[in-house]
């Protein structure tokens, strides 16, 4: 098999004869084309590789949700085994896929660090690794994946990874994948609010929000408040935490904010310094006056990642000024602060909900890809692909859907009255 000579300076790929052999110079050339150009390294722990995480978390690319401090809060919280794989050419850091092992229905799986709260994965990859990766030497990278995690898992399962992202195909597309059954809702930014909101229905968006100014006047006023200190951000997210079990509960839904090592996870994340305008976690709320002095309407959080800002969660009061749309009326206010500080993009992040579709201009297809380790993992990933289009079949009738979440909320419920819960 003939391999390829890759120079990341004049970025073109050129025959490499089989009796040449594969350095890296000082132009930091990279020799890619067979399994075993790849070095697969295996890391427990995610302190090694934080100065090369850092660097490679910088490509707009590269999502936030693989940053080295949104895993490294989860691992705080979560204490799941580890299995952090680079990869490597010729001493060239190719690749970094931050994982962790767990365990369902005896299948130990390899799945992307805090993944059931990640909106959009693409693993951290070097822009030479990205540029030239073929559908060869992407099969190439899956097999050395699956020798490296022998032993110490059965299934890789990488979830959520859109294949065409800000203009780039993901370099692991062309491997066994399903489409995932939550696709990923976007809002291209433009240089103003009233230019953004002339790619919707600009009219309505701008009478809506009159509307729902001159109503909260009646009730007295409101204020858009952004939590700056440690004070605030605590009193924030235990309101964000009630507020939101309050409404699961209504709607007999099953609440995935209501473990403590979730609620952990997002307390670490509010610890984290800003860089500039970038932070894993932000909290905003509108916070009404008058009447209902000093009370939150409504609550968001908000991530931010280069010009890529993901809403990650919210909720709202629904006993206070219910006429006002409150959460609605956050989302204005959001985008419109963050198109002044640069942002190009506000992610609504995975789900179909109307609203989403109300604010968005870009539907973001992702994909699972599943690399079967062992017997057991090959079973399991057929099982999960099964599982994850029955789970897109149902969210196409929503009376199903409905019906199964409140039969899981009813579940949840019984097993939180268990002893030991």
């Amino acid at each position: 098999m003939q391999a390829s000579i890759l120079d990341n300076h004049r970025m073109a790929a050129e025959p490499l004869p089989p009796e040449k052999s594969r350095v890296v110079g000082p132009g930091r050339t990279m020799t890619i084309g067979v399994a075993e150009d790849l070095k697969i390294e295996v890391f427990d722990r995610m302190e090694p590789l934080e100065s090369e995480w850092r660097r490679l978390q910088r490509d707009s690319f590269t999502s936030l949700h693989q940053g080295y401090d949104w895993c490294n809060a989860w691992v705080r919280s979560h204490g799941h085994p580890l299995a952090v794989l680079r990869g490597t050419i010729a001493g060239e850091t190719c690749f970094i896929l931050p994982l962790e092992i767990i365990t369902m229905r005896s299948v130990r799986i390899a799945r992307y660090i805090a993944g059931p709260f990640n909106n959009i994965n693409n693993g951290l990859f070097a822009p030479a690794f990205r540029d030239h990766c073929s559908t060869e030497v992407a099969r190439s990278a899956a097999e050395a994946i699956v020798r490296a995690l022998d032993g110490r898992a059965d299934l890789v399962w990488l979830q959520n990874m859109p294949f065409d992202w800000r203009g780039e195909r993901h370099p692991f597309a062309a491997l066994p994948s399903v489409e995932n059954q939550n696709h990923a809702f976007q809002l291209t930014l433009a240089a103003d609010m009233e230019a953004t909101i002339r790619q919707l229905s600009a009219k309505r968006r701008r009478k809506m929000y009159r509307n729902q100014c001159r109503k909260m006047e009646a009730h007295g006023g409101f204020e858009h408040v952004v939590a700056e200190t440690d004070a605030e951000k605590a009193a924030l997210i235990d309101l964000f935490f009630r507020q939101k079990a309050v409404r699961f509960e209504a709607h007999g839904l099953p609440n995935v904010f209501r473990p403590d090592d979730v609620q952990a996870f997002f307390r670490n994340l509010l610890q984290v310094a800003p860089d500039g305008c970038d932070t894993p976690l932000q909290l905003h709320a509108i916070r009404l006056k008058g009447e209902n002095e000093g009370k939150i309407a409504a609550i968001a959080g908000l991530s931010r990642k280069n010009d890529h800002v993901i809403c990650q969660f919210g909720s709202i009061d629904e006993r206070l000024v219910p006429d006002t749309s409150p959460g609605e009326l956050l989302f204005f206010l959001m985008i419109e602060k963050v198109i002044g500080e640069g942002t190009a993009i506000f992610d609504f992040g995975v789900g179909d909900q109307c609203y989403k579709r109300r604010w968005c201009t870009t539907e973001t297809v992702q994909h699972d890809v599943l690399l079967p380790v062992s017997t057991r993992g090959r079973i399991a990933s057929a099982g999960l692909q099964l599982v994850t289009r029955t789970k897109a079949a149902i969210k196409r009738h929503p009376a199903l859907y409905a019906f199964i979440q409140r039969f899981r909320a009813r579940a949840d419920g019984e097993l939180a009255t268990e002893p030991g819960e």
